[in-house]
C-alpha cells in the first residue's frame, strides 16, 4: 500500500492548522493596533478622551457611532460626554468616519481582544456600548495598577496562553540572599484583577510588545494552578512609574 499520499496529507493538515494559527494571531495584533491608532488620534484632538459610545448590530456586526466620553470621575458618577456623534462643530467630527471605520475593524472578529474592552453602557437601556480606549503605554498603566497595592513590586511572572493575561506571582525586590521575593497574594480587587489580565493579555497579543516587556523564566519554575507541560509562562519587568 503505497502510503506517500497519506503521509502528504497529514503534512498539508499540519502546515494549515500551523498558518490557522498563525492567522489568528497575527488577527488579534491587528484588532488592537487598529485601536491604538484610533485612541491615538482622538487624543491628538481630546486628550480626556477614554470611551467610545456606540450602537452596535450584531446581524451585519456594523455600528452606529454615537460619541466620545471622558472618565468615570467616580464608581457612582456618569462618563462625561465630550463629543456627540451629531455635533458637527467639535474637532473630533473630522475624524467621525475614521472613528466608526476603525472600531467596526477593531471589533469585526469573533475573537477580537478589543471585545474585552467593550461594555454596555450603564446609563442607557438602548443599544448603547461603551468601548474603552487602550493606555497610550500599557506597561506603565500596569506598573502603576499593581504599584498601588504593592508599592514595592519590580516585576510579574505572567501566563499567556489563549486565555491569556494571567498574573501568577508578584516579584517584590530580592531578599538577603539574593533570590526574588515572591508572592501569590495579590492585594488588589477583582475588578483590578479584571483590568490587569486584560492588559497583560494585550501585551502577549502584540508581538513588539510582547519582545520590549515579556522575558523567559527559569525552566525549573513550578505553575502554581497547572502542572501541564508547554504553559506559557514569561516574567514581565515592570517600568518605574513617573
Amino acid at each position: 500500500m503505497d502510503t506517500a499520499p497519506a503521509s502528504h496529507l497529514a503534512m498539508l493538515f499540519q502546515q494549515r492548522k500551523e498558518l490557522a494559527t498563525q492567522r489568528r494571531r497575527i488577527e488579534r495584533a491587528h484588532c488592537l493596533a487598529v485601536l491604538d491608532h484610533i485612541a491615538a488620534s482622538i487624543r491628538r484632538t481630546c486628550p480626556e478622551a477614554a470611551y467610545v459610545n456606540f450602537a452596535y448590530y450584531g446581524n451585519s456586526r456594523t455600528l452606529d457611532l454615537l460619541g466620545v466620553l471622558g472618565g468615570q470621575p467616580s464608581p457612582l458618577g456618569a462618563c462625561p460626554w465630550l463629543w456627540g456623534g451629531r455635533d458637527e462643530g467639535h474637532p473630533l467630527a473630522e475624524l467621525a468616519d475614521q472613528i466608526k471605520r476603525d472600531v467596526e475593524t477593531a471589533l469585526a472578529p469573533t475573537r477580537s481582544p478589543a471585545w474585552a474592552m467593550v461594555r454596555r453602557d450603564g446609563v442607557s437601556d438602548g443599544n448603547s456600548w461603551l468601548l474603552e480606549l487602550p493606555p497610550p503605554d500599557r506597561a506603565a498603566r500596569i506598573a502603576q495598577l499593581v504599584r498601588e497595592h504593592h508599592p514595592e513590586a519590580t516585576a510579574l511572572i505572567v501566563d499567556g496562553r489563549p486565555a491569556g493575561g494571567r498574573i501568577l506571582e508578584v516579584v517584590e525586590g530580592i531578599s538577603d540572599d539574593g533570590t526574588e521575593n515572591r508572592t501569590r497574594r495579590r492585594r488588589w480587587t477583582p475588578e483590578c484583577e479584571e483590568v490587569l489580565r486584560r492588559l497583560v493579555a494585550q501585551i502577549f497579543a502584540v508581538p513588539a510588545l510582547a519582545e520590549r516587556h515579556l522575558m523567559p523564566i527559569d525552566d525549573l519554575y513550578t505553575h502554581p494552578y497547572d502542572s501541564t507541560p508547554g504553559h506559557l509562562v514569561r516574567l514581565m519587568r515592570l517600568p518605574p512609574v513617573a
